[in-house]
């Protein structure tokens, strides 16, 4: 039996007289930590319900009193994140119909972010990758892989890949992940999702909420030269990535190897 997707776990807006047959995420237990405003979580469930297509194009949404209710939230909240929604196009305000999904596409949707890489073209353009997986295995966490992925026991999944742009290979990726987190994960790599993290939220329920970089420079080594077909040991740009889920917890510890030769690295928070 699949894992149950913790993102498709809804309460029914019983009482609408809406014939959608809407339903409303349920807001999980956040961590004390969490700084985004309440309505800013809202706004990213709700988000995600229409872009993942949960909420479908023509939908009408409940009313925003029925919607509070179903996110345990103050109408206000509500109020506030339809709007912001409403703004960015993806919602729109209907006389004698109520609220209903655009199904417009906006620039930061997840579909349409997950197919880019974070290096654009020096004109600033942005650069459609592809996946190239090298390997795909398990192994037991190491101290540090445990400690970094708040795991007591069971191994991690670890994964390495090449991203290509503008067809050549600009960076390699060594990607640990923990295993108990992802039962049924592909141990092929033609199996591999080329989409990690909306795979993550469509399969399992874990969005990645948070990414913490810290980037350095280096020479490149013989893999590097090898896998990014360099000439020689050029710069290459190193990112060493811890990817958060929706509760705060460690999810991905990621390390890259990138060139930028021909690209800019860009990290955008939107």
């Amino acid at each position: 039996m699949p894992p149950v997707n913790a993102k498709k776990t809804t309460r029914a807006a019983a009482g609408t007289g809406n014939s959608t047959g809407a339903s409303v995420p349920i807001l999980p237990n956040f961590s004390a930590g969490e700084a985004a405003p309440l309505y800013e979580r809202v706004k990213r469930h709700m988000s995600e319900a229409i872009l993942v297509g949960d909420w479908p194009p023509g939908m009408v949404l409940p009313n925003e009193t029925v919607l509070a209710q179903g996110f345990g939230v103050a109408v206000g909240t509500v109020r506030r994140a339809m709007s912001d929604l409403v703004a960015e196009g993806l919602l729109t305000r209907r006389r004698k119909t109520g609220t209903v999904v655009t199904g417009r596409t906006p620039h930061h949707s997840l579909r349409f972010f997950f197919q880019y890489f974070r290096l654009h073209r020096a004109d600033g353009s942005l650069v459609r990758s592809t996946s190239q997986f090298l390997n795909v295995g398990c192994s037991p966490a190491t101290p540090a892989q445990a400690a970094a992925l708040q795991i007591r026991t069971g191994g991690v999944v670890k994964i390495h890949r090449i991203r290509h742009a503008d067809g050549r290979p600009v960076m390699h990726d060594k990607l640990v992940l923990a295993e108990e987190r992802l039962p049924g994960w592909p141990r092929d790599t033609a199996e591999l999702p080329p989409l990690l993290y909306l795979h993550l939220l469509e399969r399992y329920g874990i969005r990645i909420s948070a990414v913490r970089e810290q980037i350095t420079a280096d020479l490149a080594d013989d893999e590097d030269i090898a896998l990014l077909q360099l000439e020689g040991r050029e710069a290459v740009l190193t990112i060493d990535e811890v990817a958060y889920d929706q509760a705060g917890i460690p999810t991905i510890l990621g390390w890259h190897r990138a060139t930028t030769g021909a690209h800019a690295y860009v990290n955008e928070v939107r």
